[in-house]
């Protein structure tokens, strides 16, 4: 059964929501090392129930256009599949299936209701 894995924060400005985060929360914030402008969040120990997520630039104006919510990312086995069981249900895609490198696959698609949904494929030879 495919389970929620990954929150992410969409920010205007991914710095100062880190510190906001940090103060607030006490999460660890880290900027990643990779191929785009990510930062990683660490919510607690991995001995505690819970997820970790992540933080990027939000992708367009808060206007209802781009994404102005956390984003829950689902562990699926196959991106292409669950698309389209996505869009037969009466959601839709919003955005492609794209590489994160040497992680996998991710595509972003909206329920009946307007909510994202983020889908992440494992795959360590995506490019």
């Amino acid at each position: 059964m495919p389970r929620v894995v990954h929150f992410e924060i969409h920010a205007d400005e991914p710095e100062r929501a880190a510190e906001f985060y940090k103060s607030v929360f006490e999460w660890e914030i880290q900027k990643w090392d990779g191929s785009q402008e990510y930062w990683m969040i660490t919510t607690g120990k991995d001995d505690q129930p819970g997820i970790n997520g992540g933080m990027m630039k939000r992708q367009g104006p808060i206007n209802g256009d781009s994404v102005i919510a956390y984003v829950c990312t689902i562990d699926i086995p196959s991106v292409d599949d669950y698309v389209k069981k996505i869009t037969a249900a009466g959601g839709h895609s919003v955005v492609p299936k794209m590489p994160i490198p040497g992680m996998g696959w991710l595509a972003y698609c909206k329920d009946t209701e307007g909510n994202i949904i983020g889908l992440i494929q494992g795959d360590p030879t995506a490019k």
